[in-house]
Formats: structure tokens, sequence, C-alpha cells
């Protein structure tokens, strides 16, 4: 019989709870059910949140308790392993769908519910008979469906389990907390025996978590359960925020820096030069102890009241941190930081709009390879579930190594993690999905349309809708084509770019890995498309061609009526 443990609030800012659990074999010589209970650091817990699972090994197979502390442990430790930015149900289902591999080739079968706290909500993924519950002003809610046949004789025969099938179908369930409410995960060992109005009399009973799980496991053994029993039983008591940038900036509660001077030394820090100065944020060129040059970016004075100021500001250095690579500024560590700023490193070069204002039109040559690297870039963004919200050439840097960097985070957006505000449109209007307008909710599909304007505006200098000014609803039909602009244009470039500029998100392309292989065929998906009438493609040609035809027949015409 193992003893119950109890944890203690969490320490973080934010969501607090408690926990125990309580687990006995009963009549059996081996204990088959397992329990995790996970609650990491802070920062980790707003982005992962706590961890709580149950899993019931099922004994007809090779060893149940091997398969249920196994599955378990695989969840611990590999869901604090998954991108911080993943949604929780995405990285539960990659991790789980793994787990059901490597037990179905075993020979191994588990039953497994597992919740994750974070914030204000709870995540429950869940799959076999242990059964998950709430309670909340006496009002028992079960949330979990029994995955066992209906026939009065194979109600104890599992028809979904980890390890049963090929693909495990997993139930996921999201919902929001309530404070002081209790979630509840038991075996099928204490709800086989105990009926949902002796839980609830248990739970009414029972304020203190260790007496409540160990009167449920006891009261479920002396009432006749022949089989393994356990409890897991979380209080919730007070509730997280609502986003990441809350918790952030509640951890760590920076002054803004003074005012910096050219010379200055700050923080470790050599002040250089004060690069931008605007109403968003303030940006410096610092350099380290080895003159190497770095950027500082913080808040001016006037937004240091401002709600949300300095949450967007650490927020935005988050998700750099999140996407470390190739196509992103590096950002310092900054172990000794006192005030709120981020430093992130400075690259020599220009960006794609200050290239098109000095240089005028990219060359077609270029086009393709830079088109890759930047449809390439925000692949990467997406894989992490990240939406930039701003790509457009002032916010795309080619260094003097030739390297493509996407800049300025500042309206990133992560599901789950970042605020949506409904009515809110960011980013540049001209580059700005058509579906935005009409309140669609953030995702990839706006940064691919804002790639394909910006690809197409480094060609022509234009923009396929017209330029759209801050405040206008713009009428979307069909994109002018990049033809039009420059009639030397290779038609598969033309034909992707109208595609990846429809105004129905259902017709662009559906992923950046999509657009990167068909850009790779290059001139064969021309096969895929509708070949242009050659008075579309070469206008100006036909028409001379025409009217000298037209006077070579009227010369004719003439010649002969003078012979007659």
């Amino acid at each position: 019989m193992n003893p119950p443990s109890t944890l203690s609030p969490a320490k973080a800012v934010g969501l607090q709870v408690r926990v125990a659990e309580f687990s006995a074999s009963g009549p059996r010589t081996e204990n088959q059910d397992a329990t995790r209970l996970v609650t990491p650091a802070p920062a980790l817990a707003a982005s992962k949140g706590y961890l709580f699972g149950l899993a019931d090994g099922v004994s007809q197979c090779a060893d149940g308790g091997l398969a249920a502390r196994s599955t378990l442990q695989a969840l611990a430790m590999d869901y604090y392993a998954t991108p911080e930015t993943w949604g929780v149900a995405q990285a539960l289902d990659r991790l789980l769908l793994a787990q059901n591999r490597w037990l179905l080739a075993n020979g191994l079968l588990t039953t497994l519910s597992a919740l994750v706290l974070r914030g204000r909500r709870f995540t429950l993924a869940h799959v076999g008979d242990c059964r998950v519950y709430r309670w909340h002003d006496g009002v028992l809610q079960r949330i979990s469906e029994d995955h066992v046949w209906e026939q009065p004789d194979m109600q104890h025969v599992l028809k979904r389990a980890l390890g049963l099938d090929q693909y495990v179908v997993m139930d996921y369930l999201d919902g929001e907390l309530r404070q002081g409410e209790r979630l509840l995960l038991i075996s099928d060992g204490v709800w086989s025996t105990l009926n949902d109005a002796r839980i609830r009399t248990i739970l009414s009973e029972q304020h203190d978590l260790n007496a409540a799980v160990r009167t449920l496991v006891n009261t479920a053994h002396l009432s006749g359960s022949q089989d393994n029993a356990s409890a897991v039983l979380i209080q919730i008591d007070q509730l997280g925020t609502d986003t990441l940038a809350d918790t952030l900036i509640q951890l760590h509660q920076w002054p803004l820096p003074p005012s910096l001077k050219p010379g200055q030394s700050f923080e470790g820090w050599k002040i250089e030069q004060r690069l931008g100065d605007s109403r968003q944020s303030l940006l410096y060129r610092v350099s380290d102890a080895d003159r190497q040059p770095w950027l500082l970016k913080t808040l001016p004075d006037t937004r240091h009241d401002e709600s949300g100021a300095g949450q967007t500001l650490l927020l935005e250095e988050w998700f750099l941190r999140r996407v470390a690579g190739r196509f992103f500024p590096q950002v310092h560590p900054l172990p000794e930081r006192q005030h709120l700023y981020y430093v992130m490193r400075e690259y020599p070069g220009e960006t794609l709009a200050q290239t098109f204002e000095q240089r005028g039109p990219v060359e077609l040559a270029r086009w393709p390879a830079l088109a890759r690297d930047l449809i390439g870039a925000i692949g990467l963004l997406h894989r992490r579930n990240i939406v930039h919200r701003d790509i457009k050439p002032d916010n795309v840097l080619i260094d003097d190594k030739g390297e493509l960097r996407v800049l300025d985070f500042g309206l990133a957006f992560c599901p789950g993690l970042s605020a949506d505000i409904k009515g809110d449109i960011p980013g540049t209007p001209s580059f700005i999905a058509p579906e935005a307008f009409d309140g669609a909710e953030p995702a990839p599909a706006f940064d691919l349309y804002a790639a394909s304007v910006t690809l197409y505006f480094l060609l022509t200098g234009q923009y396929p809708y017209g330029e759209i000014e801050p405040f206008q609803h713009r009428r979307f039909g069909n994109p002018v084509p990049v033809s039009r602009y420059r009639p030397d244009i290779p038609e598969w470039i033309d034909a992707h770019l109208d595609q990846a500029l429809q105004a129905d998100p259902a017709r662009r392309f559906e992923t950046a890995e999509q657009w990167l292989l068909q850009l790779q065929h290059g001139e064969l998906a021309t096969l895929h498309t509708r070949a242009r009438p050659l008075l579309e493609r070469e206008p100006l040609k036909v028409w001379q061609t025409v009217a000298l035809v037209s006077l070579v027949l009227n010369l004719l015409l003439w010649i002969a009526l003078l012979r007659h």
C-alpha cells in the first residue's frame, strides 16, 4: 500500500493547486495502477502547466504495471520536452501516439487519464475506463467516457486503450477552471464499487485532501472491490492569469531602464547609439565585453504605466527564445538583468524594404531563393505554433552574409498563450489577410498571405489589391496578376503568386511546406495550372501583330483595286 502524498500550493505566481494521491493493491498481490504528479518551475508551468496522471495497467497483458508506470514516466518527461509554444492537446497527442506504438510492439496495455492545468484552463487526455470528475459546491460532474463494450456481460472489456490498436484515438476535453473546485481521477477499482452518490458524499464530508483520497480507496475495498484502487484529487486554490504575458510580467517586476546615453555603461553593456525612438519602443545599439554588437530593446517612459506594454515586450523576447535558429535573431540570456528590456544580436545588412527603395524591384534570378527562405522561416514559426502577424519587407532582413532574418515579434501570437482581443486587427493593412478583416482568429494563413504580398511587392512595387489604408475595409475580388507589372515574369511564378494571393484562404496554399514543395518544382508547377492565352501574356505584341497584318491586307487590297 502506497502512503498518501500531498503537494503544497504551487509557489508560482498565478495558478495555485493542492493535490493528494493514494493507491492500494487491495486483495491482489500486485498493484498495476500508477499515478504521477508534476509541478514544474513557475516559468515552465506558465507555458506547459501542471500535469497529473492516472494509469491502470491491463492485467491480461504481459505486464500491466509496467505499461502503466512507463506511460506516466514517458508522459511526465516527454511532455515537458515538447516545444513550449505547442498547444497542450497537440503535445500530448504526439507523444501518446509514440507511446502507443511502443506498448503495442511490446504487448503491453494500459488505460490513461491525464489532466494538464494551465492558467485558468484544463485539458483532459483520456482513453480507457478510469474516470475523471469535477466537484464544485456539492455538485459532482463526470467529464470522461468509459471506453468499454456496452453489452451487460462485456462491460469489463476495453474497446479503447493504449497499446490495443495501431492507431489510438484519445478523447480530449478543454475547459475553464473554477476557483475552489476539485478535480478527481479514479481507477475502475473505485468507481465500479462506489456509485456517483457515494463519491459525492465522501468529497463533501472530507475537507482534507489526504483523508478524501484515502477514504475513497479504502471504502471501495471495504465495499467489495477486488481490483487495485487509486485516486488523485486536485483542489484549485487560486486561478492563474489569462495569458503567459501576464505571468511573465508578474514573475519579473522590473523597472524600465533610465534614459541611456552613448558611452554609458549599463548592466555590463556599453551604450553605443540610440537607433530607434518610437511610441512603441526604444532601440539602442550596445556592445558586450568582447565589443560584439547587440541591440537592446525596451519601452519609452510614456508606456511605463500602460497596461500590457511590459507583458508584450517580455512575450516578444520569450517567442524569440523559442524559435532560435538561422532565420531569427539570437537573444542574449541576460543572467544579471535587473530592468525591463531584452538584448538580441545585431546583424549588419538591409531590410527588404531598404533594398527595394535603393535598388528597385528584385532580380528574377534572385526571387526563387528569397521566396524559399522566407516561406521556410515562416514554416519554422508555424511548427512551433507561432503566428508572426506582421510579415512585410520592413521586417525581413538580409544580413551581410546573405542570410534571411525575420524581425519584430511584437505582434506575434501563440494560441493558448497570447490574448486574442476581439475586433483587434494587428499588422500593416496592405499585408493583412482578407479573412482577418472579417474577424477570423489568428492562423498560419495570415503569415502565408503576408509573405505572398511581400514577394509580390518586391517584384512590382505594387499591391495585388491596391494599397489599403488604416481603418479601410477593402473589398477583395481577384488579385492583379504580377505579369501586369512585370511582363518578363515566368509563368510559373505568376501562377504561384496568383494562388497564394487568393482572397479565399481555401484556395491558397494550406501550409508553408506545401508552398515550398510547389516552389521546388518550379516550372513543373505549370502542369497543374491553366495555360494563359497569348493575348494575356503578351498583349502588346499581339496587337502589334494584328495591326501589321491588317495593314498588309489593306495594302494588298488597294493594289488589287488599282490594277482593275
